[in-house]
């Protein structure tokens, strides 16, 4: 977050920078819903501005499925190396031309008194038959998912090439945009 907004002379604190250290449950059923959530929490508690992001995968030939779940698909805490085997497993049968996904993530901001703003970024893809590239830690989604117009996987991509394509890299536009707008008024 800091990266993607380092150009803007805001001040970008983590939770616990801000002495929050409660778990909020992203039990909404878009990724909207969680991403407001979230951001509403953290503005009510810190009394500053907060913004809040949810991501996730949908593969469009299991019903978009896992979405809000992503994190969650194979159970809860499960590793990266089983989200990914878990997914190569539900799609073992998906054949090539009917493998495609996309990355979707809403980011929320939101004021001390409820002010709320939503900015959204996708990119679409395709599944991989197996893992490629080095994993992130917490994006085990890379290793599969080949954004359309590339033959690489997000995680053999450089960061800031991934960035520049990414679903969280265009919503983080959006939001930088609107904010680079806002403050220079």
């Amino acid at each position: 977050m800091r990266t993607l907004l380092d150009d803007l002379d805001i001040r970008i604190l983590s939770l616990d920078e801000s002495g929050i250290f409660e778990e909020i449950e992203e039990d909404g059923k878009t990724f909207e819903e969680n991403a407001l959530k979230k951001a509403k929490f953290v503005a009510q508690k810190a009394g500053e501005w907060a913004i809040a992001d949810d991501s996730g995968i949908c593969l469009k030939a299991l019903g978009n499925a896992p979405g809000v779940l992503t994190a969650r698909w194979a159970g809860d805490d499960s590793s990266d190396k089983n989200l990914v085997k878990h997914t190569l497993e539900q799609m073992k049968d998906v054949p090539e031309g009917e493998r495609q996904a996309y990355f979707e993530s809403v980011i929320a901001l939101v004021s001390p008194d409820g002010k709320k703003y939503v900015f959204q970024g996708r990119v679409d893809g395709i599944v991989a038959k197996e893992p490629r590239g080095v994993n992130r830690p917490k994006l085990p989604y890379d290793l599969i998912f080949i954004p359309e117009g590339e033959t690489r996987t997000f995680a053999e991509i450089s960061d800031a090439e991934k960035n520049s394509m990414s679903h969280r890299g265009r919503a983080f536009e959006k939001l930088r945009e609107f904010l680079k707008n806002s403050i220079s008024k």
